[in-house]
């Protein structure tokens, strides 16, 4: 496939549906179980993220407005870890890219500039969405801010009380941010007064904004992961990483991210698995948390991405979208269920999944930063965990591999995690 230069912002994003050696399983309408259309989409989301859902085209051009706001931070570094290497005694080589730089401090904004953008051009006067841990309802609210259209957040109501900062830099740029299950729905009415105490969940602050949206008022909602063209939009991380170390006249034996819903996964690992597709070498994983274990402990089925069951179902590993998860700190790998590529992928036998505990997430965080001298977001420590792993076992087998992970943000509003 074509490569864009690591040292350069790319001008396309790679649609993996193109080249999936097998096929996907149709989203479904929650009340008929018909294939949905894009016409029953289009009542959600803007045509031209519809269209991409369901695009079949290797390369989707980046428009230029969104390409000269990537620039704000984009290329982000890849680095090796050579302090960590040294640290460990490994033979091998380890790279991580980071994504921490955007101005958000995460992966977050590569899909939320996108999705503004085409719902400005289609002339959306407001967006809805959920936030888990903040990271996606900052993104959106920064892109919101720098194009001119309006936001409202729903924020589990977890996080909004162990990270205030994120909920305050959401407010900063401008957009409404309300804790999950909130009074202003009557979803999160119901929940608040079924559960006065529920700590919420991705699930119920996705019902809340879809919710929002369902009311009219040229709302629209967007979603910051497990849909096909939110992890399409991600692949600017793989495609840089990729050329990078084509530069560097490398290719990784193992590519590791953390899974949540799958937008930072799919964002590093889609342009690598272009390769194993053609035969290529490389092992790809996901690293989630023990206590939200959909890939490792979920069924592979039909289900809501919602509580409500607004939305339309999708073949997925899911823990059933009842599940109210454990508090935890990596409040963005908190998601019930799991992107429909990813599932299939994982399903069909190309990619492996790990759970990891909070504690080794933690000390595996706390070792990284003694060596780079980087605080990483929890989510991101799961993907650093998961990677020592790997380096444990390849000095056990005698083997110097190549492993490649990728940091996607960091912990400057996460501090409490350290604790």
């Amino acid at each position: 496939m074509p490569q864009c230069n690591g040292t350069t912002v790319p001008k396309y994003w790679y649609n993996i549906q193109a080249d999936l050696p097998f096929t996907l399983d149709p989203p479904l309408h929650p009340v008929t179980r018909q294939p949905v259309t894009a016409e029953e989409m289009e009542a959600l989301f803007a045509p031209e993220l519809v269209a991409q859902e369901f695009n079949r085209d290797r390369e989707i051009d980046i428009p230029e407005v969104v390409q000269d706001l990537y620039q704000l931070w984009r290329p982000t570094p890849l680095r090796r870890a050579k302090r960590l290497e040294q640290k460990l005694d490994y033979g091998g080589e380890i790279y991580y890219k980071y994504e921490g730089t955007s101005p958000v401090g995460s992966h977050k904004l590569n899909t939320a500039l996108a999705q503004v953008y085409y719902n400005v051009q289609a002339g959306t006067q407001r967006l809805a969405t959920e936030t888990g841990a903040g990271q996606w309802g900052s993104a959106l609210a920064l892109a919101g801010y720098l194009l001119g259209l309006p936001i409202e957040v729903f924020m589990v109501r977890v996080s909004a009380e162990q990270k205030p900062e994120r909920l305050r830099l959401i407010r900063a740029f401008g957009a409404k941010v309300q804790a999950s299950p909130s009074a202003s729905t009557a979803f999160g009415r119901q929940i608040r007064e079924a559960s006065p105490d529920c700590p919420g969940s991705l699930g119920i602050a996705i019902s809340e904004a879809l919710e929002v949206t369902r009311a009219g008022n040229g709302t629209k909602y967007a979603l910051g992961s497990v849909l096909n063209h939110v992890l399409m939009h991600q692949t600017v991380i793989g495609l840089e990483a990729k050329q990078a170390l084509a530069d560097l006249d490398r290719f990784p034996d193992v590519v590791i991210a953390c899974h949540g819903g799958g937008s930072n996964f799919g964002g590093i690992t889609f342009p690598f698995l272009a390769e194993k597709f053609r035969g290529q070498s490389v092992r790809v994983i996901a690293a989630e948390p023990a206590s939200c274990p959909s890939l490792t402990a979920g069924r592979y089925e039909y289900d809501t991405g919602d509580t409500a069951g607004f939305t339309p179902l999708l073949k997925m590993y899911t823990l059933g979208r009842d599940f109210i998860p454990p508090v935890l700190h990596a409040g963005g790998l908190r998601y019930h269920g799991a992107s429909p590529i990813v599932s299939a992928l994982l399903h069909h036998g190309w990619i492996e999944a790990q759970t990891v505990e909070e504690d080794e997430a933690r000390q595996a965080a706390r070792l990284f930063m003694a060596s780079e001298g980087i605080v990483p977001a929890p989510e991101s420590a799961h993907a650093i965990a998961c990677a020592l792993r790997e380096i444990y076992t390849a000095q056990l087998a005698g083997k110097q591999e190549t492993i490649l992970f990728c940091l996607s943000g960091h912990g400057l509003l996460d501090l409490s995690f350290y604790d």
